[in-house]
């Protein structure tokens, strides 16, 4: 097993970072704020059209009929096709010299777009996991209509959900309650992601921040999992939901029912198992969940302790589609465990460990199979 995994070496990819965020939440100006601060220099800019950035005033001259080149040194490319085909012109066109090199990209989506397409995209695609590494999410919400937003779309709460990092912006506008209402929403959706408060006409926002996650162990040079994982937080967060009544979470300043909140429906956790997993028996997991509930299966990440294998082994997903797992060249501590972390749509965590324990204790195919009407009897639906 250890021979035919591959070795976790993200860090040696080019990091791609999406920028998302609601309609008039302040993209445009976060990434014009971001183009224009020093150590920018050789960033990629990708968007949906080239219209949408407002970047006229950056714009130095057309390389070629997709690629404009910025001040600072910035490349800006609009997609034409897809984003796999893009990112794979750009690269050819950057070995072959064709354009300049670049360190970093960044992705902007537009005010209604749900990431998870293109979180998914980034990490299935061979050549794209090959040559580049999701690094981070960033997402703008906007302080005084983003409880409204979360309460009416459900794009805001995706946006939100599957955040690294959330920028809260238009502070000037909106009173400290309001304020404070939004925050423990967002915190309540989403336990990693650091929030950050901001007037983006008025406030520097320091590069560095956002840019430098710090995922990766310089010794090893491969994930630190306790960075990326973070299951602390989520073990703790989860304590804290189960403390609470839904009526305790904060509702909106239009006080809509709670019953037709979009963000109640997210659950954010973390599985642990300390016992050894035969690997038939993960893949049967993944596989049961993938093909029943793909679409709810928002995001999945986790280090996986097999059967098989002495080496930790790094699972992540978007939806139904998983990256290919590789292994870490040791164990990040002496406890020896899995834990992998799930943000879902209207799946509880009891679901998923029943589902898991009915597989493990599985003694035939038809057992197995059967396993699957655990996920059954959960709701589907996300709306009332």
């Amino acid at each position: 097993m250890n021979k035919l995994l591959p070795q976790e070496n993200s860090l040696f990819r080019l990091p791609i970072y999406v920028i998302t965020g609601f309609l008039g939440s302040g993209k445009t100006t976060l990434l014009n704020q971001l183009l224009r601060q020093p150590g920018m220099q050789q960033t990629l800019v990708i968007v949906n059209e080239l219209g949408e950035i407002g970047i006229d005033h950056l714009l130095v001259e057309t390389n070629t009929e997709d690629i404009i080149l910025l001040e600072g040194g910035c490349l800006c490319c609009y997609v034409r096709t897809d984003l796999i085909k893009t990112l794979e012109k750009l690269f050819a066109q950057c070995e072959s010299k064709e354009i300049p090199e670049f360190v970093r990209i960044l992705v902007e989506t537009t005010g209604l777009a749900d990431p998870a397409p293109i979180l998914r995209t980034l990490i299935h695609d061979r050549f794209i996991a090959t040559h580049y590494r999701l690094e981070a999410v960033l997402t703008t919400v906007d302080a005084r209509y983003g409880s409204q937003q979360l309460d009416n779309y459900d794009e805001a709460v995706k946006q939100s959900a599957l955040a690294n990092h959330l920028i809260l912006t238009k502070i000037d506008q909106v009173d400290a309650t309001t304020q404070t209402i939004l925050q423990q929403r967002l915190r309540c959706l989403n336990p990693t992601a650091v929030i950050h408060e901001i007037n983006l006409h008025q406030d520097q926002f320091d590069v560095s921040i956002l840019l430098n996650t710090n995922s990766y162990n310089n010794q090893t040079q491969q994930l630190d999992m306790a960075k990326w994982l973070q299951a602390d937080v989520y073990l703790g967060h989860q304590q804290f939901i189960s403390a609470i009544s839904p009526t305790q979470v904060p509702l909106s300043p239009t006080h809509q029912s709670y019953s037709h909140r979009h963000d109640i429906y997210i659950k954010t956790f973390c599985i642990e198992y300390d016992k050894p997993l035969s690997w038939l028996t993960l893949e049967r997991w993944i596989q049961q969940l993938t093909r029943l509930r793909g679409k709810d299966l928002l995001r999945t990440k986790g280090i996986v302790y097999t059967i098989e294998s002495d080496l930790p082994i790094i699972i992540q997903g978007v939806q139904h589609i998983f990256q290919s797992p590789v292994t870490l060249k040791a164990w990040p501590t002496e406890q020896r465990c899995s834990q992998i972390v799930f943000i879902t749509r209207n799946i509880d965590k009891n679901i998923i460990e029943q589902l898991l324990l009915a597989l493990i204790n599985s003694k035939t195919p038809i057992e197995a199979c059967s396993a699957a009407l655990i996920l059954l009897s959960s709701p589907t639906e996300l709306y009332h």
